[in-house]
């Protein structure tokens, strides 16, 4: 008899606790292998297809396209075993069925419950479903989609019915919540724990489910306060249009610009932030390059030096590769420079990362560049594509603008920004000339270092555009 198995948006790593269905590449009744792509999801940081780890004929799928799914939520349920009416399919004998799993390939374990990274066995990890009044209803009735839309339980935020209902006899029962910070979220906004259904393993509250719940009473403009409790308050003084306004046009801060806006806010919030900045004669780092080029092989992109002298100067200025544990009151500093930098794509800004750039040459760099700006323009870019960078390159100069101060990519501790690369009058050699003039900002973390760590360093990067020479001493 075929068993009915539930699989629920894995675990995408790095922090992610959502993504939203982009395109269902699978439709109820059809037969899935193990480890075929069943959905399109995009997280806050790239586009992934997600793998299902069982095989079987698809019984049931939980969302429709632009849900946003928790992790934890389900995604579908398969129908696995061997059919009753084959006769030599059911060779594999009793000791394979005794506990509802043969050892076709339907029901093997999957080692890519996400595409492109490892996990645990998943015969460990794979569920059956529980003996219950709901599981004959659901293998009863395998082809029924859900009522409406939903994410895990709670349904699409921009409904007005998405207000969590009450759970009958909840109520007197213990509240499933296990994080202090949940509890607390729920508390500062008048959020009563016992209303709610939660998304994660035995009914637990999660995070995610409390956001769920105060993004829907948004919606319906209410928040269930209660007595002494704080309310949510708006941050201006005149109400917000309302949806459908004439002139007025809400975009939904989710995807990777809701994960921009959240982190920015994160940084302003976090970290006291200084900038100091200085001009700079490029006129010889660009000569640098033409005779570099000229030589043959690969070209070498400004990029490429610019971020070969950020490695050298990290290497005399170490405490600008770093971060700060908050909560051990601790300054961590890295051995290895991962360097990101900010590339504008049409989803939004991303920032991937170059593993171990102090260890490449500068033919290498331009290679990993062009390599990670192709997979996000494309979408493809990992989770592990973009997190774990030590220190961040903008170069806002391709936007034809000449000076900013950029915002500290949190957690790291400091940002230099470059702007564009224009003739201006300068005096070289005691005379007036036109140059090729950049101007360079440096943002960091006051907390790691002080302003004479930060000049020291910038001084030290404007000296090698200027005289590139200087680079030859670290080489």
């Amino acid at each position: 008899m075929a068993q009915v198995l539930e699989f629920k948006l894995p675990d995408l790593g790095e922090g992610l606790t959502e993504a939203e269905i982009v395109r269902w590449l699978v439709e109820v009744g059809d037969v899935v292998a193990v480890d075929q792509p069943v959905v399109e999801v995009e997280t806050a940081k790239a586009m992934v297809d997600v793998p299902c780890p069982y095989g079987g004929v698809v019984t049931a799928r939980f969302g429709a396209e632009g849900t946003e799914l928790p992790v934890g939520a389900p995604l579908l349920t398969v129908a696995v075993g061997e059919p009753a009416e084959d006769g030599p399919a059911d060779e594999a004998g009793p000791a394979d069925s005794a506990d509802g799993r043969g050892r076709s390939g339907a029901t093997e374990g999957s080692g890519n419950v996400l595409v492109g990274y490892g996990t645990s066995e998943a015969p460990a990890r794979r569920r059956r479903v529980r003996p219950s009044a709901a599981a004959p209803a659901k293998a009863a009735t395998p082809a029924a989609p859900p009522a409406a839309p939903v994410a895990n339980g709670h349904p699409r935020a921009a409904e007005p019915a998405a207000v969590p209902a009450r759970i009958p006899g909840a109520v007197d029962g213990p509240v499933p919540v296990i994080s202090p910070l949940v509890r607390r979220l729920a508390r500062q906004n008048g959020l009563d724990l016992r209303e709610m259904a939660g998304s994660g393993p035995e009914g637990l509250i999660l995070r995610a489910d409390v956001e769920y719940a105060l993004r829907a009473a948004a919606a319906q403009g209410r928040t269930g306060t209660t007595a002494g409790e704080p309310r949510i308050q708006r941050t201006t003084d005149a109400p917000a249009p309302a949806a459908g306004t004439p002139g007025v046009t809400r975009v939904p801060l989710k995807g990777i610009r809701g994960t921009v806006a959240d982190k920015l806010s994160r940084s302003r919030t976090e970290i006291p932030d200084a900038t100091c900045w200085v001009d700079a004669d490029a006129t010889e780092l660009m000569r640098t390059r033409a005779a570099m080029n000229a030589a043959g092989g690969p070209k070498i992109s400004v990029l490429a030096l610019l971020a070969r002298i950020c490695t050298a100067a990290l290497a005399r200025f170490p405490e600008l590769n770093s971060s700060v544990d908050t909560g051990a009151r601790e300054i961590v500093q890295y051995a290895d420079v991962h360097l990101g930098f900010a590339a504008q794509t049409d989803r939004g800004l991303v920032v991937p990362v170059v593993r171990d750039a102090h260890k490449r040459d500068a033919e290498s760099l331009t290679a990993e560049f062009a390599r990670l700006t192709e997979a996000a323009r494309a979408g493809t870019l990992t989770p592990a594509d973009l997190t774990g960078g030590t220190f961040t390159l903008n170069n806002y100069g391709v936007f034809g603008v000449d000076g900013s101060t950029p915002i500290v990519n949190h957690p790291e501790a400091a940002m230099l920004g470059v702007g564009r690369i224009v003739p201006k009058p300068w005096v070289h050699e005691g005379e007036l000339a036109v140059r090729q003039v950049v101007q360079l900002s440096l943002t960091f973390d006051h907390r790691v270092c002080d302003g004479g760590t930060a000049g020291g360093f910038l001084r030290y990067v404007a000296n090698c555009v200027e005289q590139p020479a200087v680079l030859l001493r670290t080489l």
